[in-house]
């Protein structure tokens, strides 16, 4: 092959079809860069399964659909305030881990409770006395933390371990894809599609309906 010669831009537009190599890192940057997204949201769909199988174990009738239904609202639940608490939104890091850390597993099942009742609630319809670290977190529009009958079972030492260690500490939530972990998700709820190995796609743009009307704060 002939040794290019003169202005190096020229040749390459000229011979872009013999010199196309030349612009590879182009591709392999963005490969690189989606691969990175694609594991990161598929170790976050295993937390969430992991956590899921070890609340389902809890569950005094783990077969039925109303048991399914809270177990799913449960874990979409606890993968907003993960997400929330590493992307900012909380407005401290590890503010959901700190709060859930100073409880003994024997309290956690309450801790819950109770927090998510707060998310749920604005401002000045709090009680004033509540504690602080609880006052701390902030009203979570869009209806997520509205139903307070869901059923939530015993927490284990296995359940706060994988929450507060393998979760929280371990895993930085803001570094997922929503359009990728979003089908992981919803594969990882659906104990159909977990058997049969599918996923259930969801469009960015619907992702974004749900996760940028979230947090406005009133």
């Amino acid at each position: 092959m002939e040794k290019p010669t003169g202005d190096p831009e020229k040749i390459l537009l000229k011979d872009l079809e013999k010199e196309y190599s030349r612009l590879q890192f182009l591709v392999e940057t963005g490969k690189t860069h989606v691969t990175k997204e694609v594991e990161v949201s598929i170790k976050a769909g295993e937390i969430v399964g992991d956590l899921y199988d070890a609340f389902l174990e809890q569950y005094k009738n783990p077969e039925s659909e109303e048991t399914l239904k809270s177990l799913n609202k449960l874990c979409v639940r606890l993968v907003l305030c993960l997400y929330a608490e590493d992307a900012g939104i909380f407005g401290k890091h590890s503010m959901f881990h700190d709060y859930l850390d100073q409880y003994e597993t024997r309290h956690m099942r309450k801790a819950h409770i109770d927090l998510f009742r707060v998310l749920n609630q604005k401002e000045e319809e709090r009680d004033k006395y509540m504690n602080e670290d609880l006052a701390a977190f902030p009203y979570v529009n869009g209806g997520l933390f509205a139903e307070e009958d869901i059923e939530i079972p015993p927490f284990t030492d296995e359940i706060r371990e994988l929450l507060l260690v393998k979760a929280s500490q371990g895993f930085d939530w803001s570094l997922i894809s929503l359009t990728i972990f979003g089908a992981v998700f919803e594969s990882t709820l659906n104990p159909e599609t977990r058997r049969k190995g599918g996923m259930h796609y969801t469009s960015i743009e619907n992702i974004h309906k749900v996760i940028d009307t979230l947090f406005w704060t009133t």
